[in-house]
């Protein structure tokens, strides 16, 4: 195979796992419309193609167009596909099995990232067809060991996860701007609040997931009786605060299901 990994659209999510595969060293290939795009994928030292060559030449073909795009793509680089190749697609809502029988093609891996995997600090999860090999897999995983975490899960759960940690970033940014703000009109200062905010999202989640306890354990101990955090809670619980996020995870989820 002429490339370890091509992408076939380096939008905001393709050019985060271009960027991440550049890191381990692959050989690189990259299509998309936009200069912009191609413009760092090349700074990346990935190849720009067009999509019929990549398709005929690629290891591992990530298909980064939107869902409703996804499957005419498949059946238009369905006569370039090398036996070889192994599609993965992102697209939300899309099975596994969807994107086989568009393309023709068994080997599949559907995968869900969110946007942290920039900075190496993402999830992914990923399910593959029975076509793909165990080595095919370890091969797929050697190339997004730079993204973060990259885990298995039931293509009956991918939606349900897509829906907490490939969504909720955009939450977790509103929730950060909203701390800031706040802070900001306690008297903080604008950078200082936005920093203090972004630090504090950070060590919350590395002492939840190091610690390994319940987060409403956590919580519990940060709120001294009588405190002031308590009240804070108090308001967060008066607005519906957990009802709201709980919601909004669960909205997505079924939003995803009409795409």
């Amino acid at each position: 195979m002429r490339y370890d990994a091509s992408f076939i659209g380096a939008g905001n999510m393709g050019l985060a796992l271009l960027l991440a595969a550049a890191k381990t060293g692959a050989k690189l290939g990259v299509c998309d419309h936009h200069e912009s795009h191609l413009a760092a994928a090349r700074a990346a030292g990935a190849a720009v193609e067009d999509a019929a060559t990549l398709a005929a030449n690629s290891r591992f073909l990530f298909l980064g167009v939107k869902p409703h795009a996804v499957e005419a793509l498949c059946r238009e680089l369905a006569p370039c596909l090398s036996p070889e190749t192994v599609l993965v697609t992102m697209a939300a809502g899309k099975t596994a099995a969807a994107i086989a029988a568009a393309a023709g093609h068994d080997k599949v891996i559907r995968i869900m990232p969110n946007t942290p995997v920039a900075v190496g600090a993402g999830l992914t999860v990923y399910c593959r067809t029975d076509a793909v090999t165990d080595e095919e897999e370890r091969a797929f995983l050697a190339l997004l060991r730079e993204s973060g975490a990259v885990e298995p899960l039931p293509e009956n759960r991918i939606d349900a996860a897509s829906a907490l940690s490939g969504s909720s970033p955009a939450f977790v940014y509103l929730f950060a701007e909203a701390l800031a703000d706040g802070a900001v009109a306690a008297g903080l200062p604008r950078d200082k609040a936005d920093r203090f905010a972004a630090l504090t999202l950070r060590g919350a989640a590395a002492l939840l997931l190091e610690s390994g306890k319940h987060p409403g354990k956590l919580k519990d101990e940060v709120c001294s009786p009588g405190g002031s955090t308590i009240e804070g809670v108090r308001t967060l619980a008066r607005g519906g605060f957990q009802g709201l996020v709980a919601d909004a995870v669960v909205d997505t989820f079924e939003k995803a299901k009409t795409l």
